[in-house]
């Protein structure tokens, strides 16, 4: 049986690193914070080709995507850096642009984060409250009011502590979470409740946002979309799981807001037809991925906007070469010729 013994963090260990705009520990994407990746980026700053990527940019729409914020010194470097270089730009305009027709002004820049951890309230808030810079914020939505850790961040956890599942052999962290995200989904579910079983640790348990701190973040300025109710990988999803995982936490949000939610973000930041088809009969509005991508100023595919992994531990010059967008141009070089 498990260890009865619990105690409590508030803010969640970062996810393994992997390249940006790839699925990072949980299925959620992470830019890389290595040493040697920032040290990349502020060499290719100095790139005789990031004035062409930025002249370029200024053409298109950045939105960034982040995660936890662990270091909201480095993240306001970047946001003081945005009001420089950019046009932030709220999720309400970038539905008025779509809903008119009309293209955002040049270098607009879309701030957004996934999953939603506290450190969204505690650190990203005030930060981006002191500069008047809007965000939207993508939640899962059956953590809220709860002390339940990432899925991902638990599956780790007890496996280093003796879990064992019967359809997933452990391994290193991301060869387990690699394998739970390609299970089908009930499968998933089933391997975590027995890594539960089986552990002879119960994971820390892990603060979540309540139903009060969204409508604090609202109020602030961040704007609340939907992330799922689970953060499953919806291409394992069976149609009616799909459906379930979106209009659950479209209800959810809609009882909790007082108002429906026109946003959504991709778990995995993959794109799924059959989510497609559920949003546009729940009204939405906007969908996001993690493609590490620039779009258009004027998005053609409203459901599929793309979007840039950084973290707020990105230095600024490598923030500016992926604001640019010649980092994610040089990733997808180096991915297509590997």
């Amino acid at each position: 049986m498990p260890h009865s013994e619990t105690t409590t963090i508030t803010t969640p260990p970062p996810p393994t690193t992997a390249p940006a705009g790839t699925g990072g520990a949980g299925g959620a994407s992470a830019a890389v914070r290595t040493a040697p990746a920032d040290h990349r980026g502020s060499w290719l700053r100095f790139s005789p080709a990031q004035p062409l990527f930025r002249a370029r940019a200024a053409q298109r729409l950045a939105v960034l995507a982040y995660h936890g914020i662990t270091e909201p010194r480095s993240f306001g470097a970047q946001l003081d850096r945005l009001r420089r270089l950019a046009t932030p730009v709220s999720l309400t305009a970038v539905e008025q642009a779509v809903a008119q027709g009309r293209p955002l002004p040049p270098r607009s820049v879309l701030i957004t984060f996934d999953d939603t951890d506290r450190t969204v309230l505690t650190h990203a808030l005030p930060v981006l409250a002191a500069r008047r810079i809007p965000a939207a914020a993508f939640v899962i939505a059956e953590l809220i009011g709860t002390d339940q850790p990432f899925w991902w961040h638990e599956a780790a956890f007890l496996a280093r502590h003796g879990g064992r599942s019967r359809l997933v052999p452990t391994g290193r962290p991301a060869e387990l979470l690699a394998r739970l995200k390609a299970l089908p989904d009930p499968d998933r579910r089933r391997s975590l409740h027995e890594l539960r079983v089986s552990a002879h640790r119960r994971p820390p348990r892990q603060e979540q946002l309540t139903p009060e701190d969204l409508r604090a973040l609202r109020d602030g300025g961040v704007s609340i979309g939907n992330h799922t109710l689970g953060h499953p990988s919806l291409g394992r999803c069976d149609d009616a799981t799909v459906h379930s995982e979106i209009a659950g936490a479209h209800l959810a949000l809609d009882k909790w807001l007082g108002e429906p939610p026109t946003a959504f973000a991709y778990p995995d930041g993959g794109y799924d037809p059959r989510a497609d088809a559920v949003l546009r009969q729940l009204g939405y509005r906007l969908g996001f991925l993690s493609d590490h991508r620039l779009g258009p100023r004027l998005p053609a595919h409203p459901l599929r906007i793309s979007r840039l992994q950084v973290d707020s531990t990105t230095s600024t010059r490598r923030f500016d070469t992926i604001l640019s967008g010649l980092e994610p141009a040089l990733q997808r070089w180096r991915g297509a010729t590997a």
